[in-house]
């Protein structure tokens, strides 16, 4: 039997430790704001405590805390035990832990836990990745192992997120002039409509009509952010989207 510490018992970190319990794992976790863990999680007192013992460690709690965490339990880890950051963090974050443990995996959540846990799409490199991924797919994980150094996986999550994130920003900061227009459920339904429509072609449409259309667009996005001014929404969106309107613009005279 396998024998994970799970650190961190957020909406992440609860679900895949109680997956892993399911398949047949032992589980141990800490997590200082959790008292009551899932069913068949031992809770320990200490990240040290937790990792103790363990073959593989899934860091989860934070990209802030995943340095001290680790530096914390070196000495309670056992020799050859996988150390897995979990945490969205920098590339560099990811290979100033591999410098402190040889045996680490930078492991990127592709997706949302909630409805898949221990099921969501990873995207894994390091050296301890192949192992790693190894190890979890026997508990029904899926996983994709990356020919690449810790903060390859981290790179690709992040490059992602700008767009997924950026995104959601953008309908935020729309939706929410919106409103002040008295516009909200129109706009909204404007937004559904352009999501369900969308395909392959859609990102090329994007890139090479923002290109083309550099010089209008800029000064369409430079009133959309005065509008929001006019509204008391701060134009965080729609002024980059200006600033890099007008950069495609200077690029191409």
């Amino acid at each position: 039997m396998t024998v994970v510490a799970v650190l961190g018992l957020g909406e992440a970190g609860s679900l895949l430790a109680a997956d892993l319990v399911a398949a047949g794992a032992s589980v141990q976790a800490y997590d200082p704001k959790v008292a009551t863990p899932a069913a068949g999680v031992t809770l320990t007192a200490s990240d040290a405590e937790a990792c103790a013992g363990a073959d593989v460690v899934l860091s989860v709690n934070s990209a802030a805390d995943a340095e001290e965490a680790l530096r914390a339990s070196l000495s309670s880890l056992k020799p050859g035990a996988i150390w897995a950051d979990l945490n969205t963090a920098t590339p560099a974050l990811k290979e100033r832990l591999g410098s402190a443990w040889a045996r680490t995996a930078d492991v990127a959540l592709m997706s949302p836990v909630p409805g898949r846990g221990l099921r969501t799409p990873m995207t894994m490199s390091g050296p301890a990745a192949g192992d790693l991924a190894a190890i979890l797919r026997g508990y029904g994980a899926d996983v994709t192992v990356l020919d690449g150094p810790a903060g390859a996986a981290a790179t690709r999550k992040l490059l992602r997120s700008v767009f997924y994130k950026g995104m959601a920003a953008a309908v935020v900061e729309a939706l929410e002039a919106a409103r002040a227009a008295g516009l909200e459920e129109w706009l909204r339904d404007n937004i559904a409509t352009e999501l369900i429509r969308g395909n392959a072609g859609t990102l090329d449409r994007l890139v090479d009509g923002s290109r083309k259309h550099a010089v209008r667009r800029r000064e369409e996005m430079a009133a959309a952010a005065e509008l929001l001014g006019d509204l008391g929404v701060p134009a965080r969106i729609a002024g980059a989207s200006r600033d890099w309107l007008a950069d495609l613009a200077a690029s191409s005279e």
